[in-house]
Formats: C-alpha cells, structure tokens, sequence
C-alpha cells in the first residue's frame, strides 16, 4: 500500500512513499510542454475507449437483450448511432493527425466490467459524460482555430450523447446550467482503470494517473448537498505531511472548486457534500472531487487523489 503525504505550505504537493518512478509530482514536473498533437492523440486515445466499448457491448448484447430490460428498439437504433459517432470521430482524429504529420495512437486493450445491460447503459453514461468534460477541460490549451473548433464540434455530440442515454436511464438529461472542465491527468485517472494495455508503438503522452478515489458502495444511491459520504482511496493511505494539517474534498465546477473538510475513515475518508455559492455552477449532476490538501485552488500539483465520480440530484 503507497502512502501519499501532503503539505498545505507546499500546496498539497504530492510525494508518494515508493520509488522515485511513482512520485506523481516529479513526473509532472518533468512532462514536456503538452502540443495540439499531445491534446489530439488524448482525445483519440478517449475516442477509442468509446469506440471499444460501443462496439463491444452491441456486440455482445442485442436487441432483444435490451427489450428483456425494458428498453425498446428505438434506444437500441439510438446506441448504434452513438457508436457510428465515436467510429467517425476516431477516423476523423486520426486523419487530422496524420495530415499534421504526428503518429495516431492506436486502440488499446480494454477491460469494462460490463457483465449485462443495465451496467452496459450505466458504463456508458459515465463515459459520455467523462467525455464532455474532457474536451471542455482540453479546449483551452489548444492552440490552433481550427482544431479548437473541430474539437467542439465533437463536445456539442458527446453531450447530446450524455444527455440521451441518461434520459434512458430515468436521469436528468441536463442536471445542471453548466458543464465540468477536467484537466487531462484528471480525466486519464478515470480512463486508466479501463486500459488492459496499449501498444508499445503508441506515442508516450504527457498524461498521469492520479491515486485512485472511489465513493463507497454503501453511500446512499440518492446523494444531494448536505448527504453524508464515504470516499475511498483504495491501495493509497493520503495524509498530510505534518500529520495534523486538515485534508480536504474538493468538487470540481467551472466556477471554481467547492471545498469541504475530509475526515479520515478506515480506508478513506467521509464528508458532507457541499452546496456552492451563490452565483455560481451548482454541484450537481455527473459530478467530480479530488482530495487536496489545500482549500483555495485545485491544480495537477495539489491533487492527492481523484477524482471520483458522483451523481449528484
């Protein structure tokens, strides 16, 4: 088990207790600065674990699989579709990097966990909504017009994405006015858990995973501001470097973080989900948080753990 320590005067920067390879904070640090060919090939890397799994999942259960769940053959016809999207957008990647002259990754090995459709349609809508956020997040470091606005062309269809499978799902399809923006490391913890392994012919990307953060299986399934929750750090201990600094939960909006004291559990920590202030992006809907040490900005270097995904009414 690695412990992560943290120091509020150093900004939660994280220094794990294993060898000089695992230290999070060193390989950021070392990271060569991120290109549109970086941004590009992470986008493709994503479009091909959407495109993996769609294909995969309506490879293995059809129609009447659906229908035995209770979902007609218009939603069947519709996760066609959404895999059609993700095919194209994974050619449409691919040509724009090679036409730039960079080297396209190549599909990966995955491993979902999907074991019948209701976990199918589950997975997916986590996926979409990983997804949004990804681009959102990737947006402004793109340096090209172009590419920025070929990568909203593809945000605007994920989101359409997310919004239809969780309306089947009985969700809200727009929980909240605004949409999350995650940073590349953030989005590729959450990824990574699903990658068996990649080729080693693939470009190395400036991309790493975060401790992992996980909500507890017994938090209650109808989670809202003011809900009392477990989060776990499974295979990680995170504590303060001065071992007495408070530990915090941060949920990640566009406005800014929304912070909450974290109190360490056996196996992770527990707290109340916030509510934001006044005038700014709700905590609701597909929602994400980080555990940090530090109560006034979340940043790659003062992330200890996360995020973990919530749904939040």
């Amino acid at each position: 088990m690695k412990s992560t320590f943290f120091s509020l005067a150093a900004l939660a920067a994280v220094a794990v207790a294993a060898p000089a390879k695992n230290n999070l904070l060193a390989l950021r640090q070392a990271a060569p600065e991120i290109t549109d060919a970086d941004i590009l090939n992470y986008a493709l890397t994503l479009e091909h674990l959407e495109d993996k799994f769609y294909r995969e999942g309506l490879a293995n259960f059809t129609q009447a699989d659906f229908a035995a769940e209770g979902f007609d053959a218009t939603v069947y016809d519709n996760l066609k579709e959404v895999s059609s999207d993700e095919t194209t957008h994974v050619s449409f990647l691919t040509a724009a990097l090679t036409k730039a002259g960079a080297k396209p990754v190549a599909e990966c090995t995955y491993a979902f966990g999907v074991t019948d459709v209701k976990t199918f349609l589950a997975t997916a809508s986590i996926l979409e909504g990983v997804g949004v956020s990804a681009y959102l997040g990737a947006a402004a470091d793109i340096m090209s017009k172009a590419y920025l606005t070929a990568a909203g062309s593809i945000l605007t269809v994920e989101s359409r994405h997310s919004s239809y499978i969780r309306a089947t799902l009985d969700q809200s399809p727009f929980p909240s006015p605004f949409d999350v923006p995650l940073t590349l490391n953030e989005v590729y913890t959450l990824a990574a858990p699903f990658i068996v392994s990649c080729p080693e012919s693939n470009p190395t990307l400036p991309v790493k995973a975060f401790p992992t953060l996980a909500s507890a299986p017994s938090n209650p399934k109808n989670i809202t501001a003011g809900t009392e929750i477990t989060l776990l750090t499974p295979g990680t201990v995170v504590k303060p470097a001065d071992g007495t600094s408070q530990i915090f939960a941060a949920f990640i909006t566009v406005t800014g973080p929304v912070f909450t004291e974290a109190t360490p559990v056996d196996g992770g920590f527990s707290l109340t989900v916030p509510t934001a202030a006044e005038g700014n992006a709700p905590v609701k809907g597909q929602s994400y948080v980080v555990l940090t040490g530090c109560n006034t900005t979340v940043t790659d270097d003062t992330v200890a753990a996360g995020p973990a995904i919530l749904e939040i009414s």
